[in-house]
């Protein structure tokens, strides 16, 4: 698992131990980033269900100003906090070992908004309609923000919302779903 793109490019990341998590492959943040801009001029992601980090890690990489990392398991805030101290990400990012509920209701309270929103739980583990509208509704996404979300294939989240339009949807390997949002 490494940095694909930006000023980290080729470096290597950690993977959380264990099989409780899956790196999303290099093809897909390729496809990804080709997707919402491979580069950015700053703005603030934030990497729920951040795993090792590795998607938050990218967008900082290729511009991002600021990240914030949540996760509720210990081995993958572990693993975030070495990705970030190898890279020297220590200083615009904030990392939180919570729940993804808990965690946005708290940086609504905080008034933050995002430019971009990664969504990659455990497969078949999250409502994404519900985590979208909650996300609307505390108004955490920026106007012409982002969301990604990665399932699995044979789930399929819709293709209009209230609030967002659809970039793009489609299947990888057979066995990885992404669709890609952008607040209207």
């Amino acid at each position: 698992m490494r940095v694909i793109a930006g000023v980290h490019k080729g470096r290597q990341l950690k993977a959380v131990p264990g099989k409780s998590t899956r790196p999303t492959t290099d093809k897909v943040k390729e496809a990804l980033f080709q997707v919402i801009g491979p580069y950015f001029k700053g703005g603030v992601v934030l990497d729920l269900f951040a795993g090792s980090g590795s998607l938050g890690i990218e967008a900082l990489s290729r511009g991002m100003e600021q990240a914030i990392f949540v996760d509720k398991y210990p081995k993958s805030i572990h693993t975030i906090h070495e990705n970030l101290k190898s890279m020297k990400l220590e200083e615009t990012s904030e990392v939180f070992r919570t729940d993804a509920l808990r965690a946005i209701q708290a940086a609504a309270k905080r008034g933050l908004q995002f430019d971009l929103i990664f969504l990659d739980p455990p497969y078949r583990k999250v409502n994404y309609e519900s985590l979208l509208t909650e996300v609307v509704q505390l108004q955490l996404i920026k106007q012409n923000g982002f969301i990604y979300c990665e399932h699995d294939a044979s789930e399929n989240l819709p293709k209009q919302h209230d609030h967002f339009s659809l970039v793009k949807q489609e299947n990888y390997g057979g066995t990885i779903g992404v669709t890609i949002y952008k607040k209207e």
